[in-house]
């Protein structure tokens, strides 16, 4: 079992705690997560839904993702800190945004995604997994 995480927004009326295995993690380019982000990418942990407990109000914006299904941010409706996505098309699956980790150290990403749509300024890390689009579904 992963070591307990533990996040929560700016003004700290959302809390959160994570205490089992991650799926993956890693960085994501799309112009979704750049818009939502404010910089040049997201940078996202995800863990089975049973393996975080939330604390406090969460307000969901739900739009469209690239692969036209929903996907539903969650962000403190206090400080407008972004905290979480869930994908339609990954059930059972939350995505905790890695910069509300109170300790930021504790975040490694695994790959990129959309690194095609990567600004000049804000390029993915040599060395990582990277994928042009998203990564071909797996069998």
């Amino acid at each position: 079992m992963a070591e307990k995480l533990t996040g929560g927004c700016l003004c700290g009326a959302v809390r959160y705690e994570i205490t089992g295995d991650l799926i993956f993690s890693g960085k994501c380019y799309c112009n979704d997560c750049r818009k939502s982000s404010g910089t040049g990418h997201s940078a996202v942990l995800a863990v089975p839904d049973q393996a975080i407990k939330i604390t406090g109000k969460v307000t969901e914006y739900k739009k469209a993702g690239g692969s036209g299904q929903p996907i539903t941010r969650g962000f403190c409706p206090v400080c407008g800190s972004r905290l979480t996505s869930v994908a339609s098309v990954m059930p059972g699956v939350t995505m905790v945004v890695a910069g509300t980790l109170d300790n930021p150290e504790q975040f490694v990403s695994q790959m990129s995604v959309y690194a095609s749509r990567a600004p000049s300024w804000d390029q993915p890390q040599v060395g990582t997994v990277t994928f042009a689009e998203m990564p071909p579904p797996q069998s």
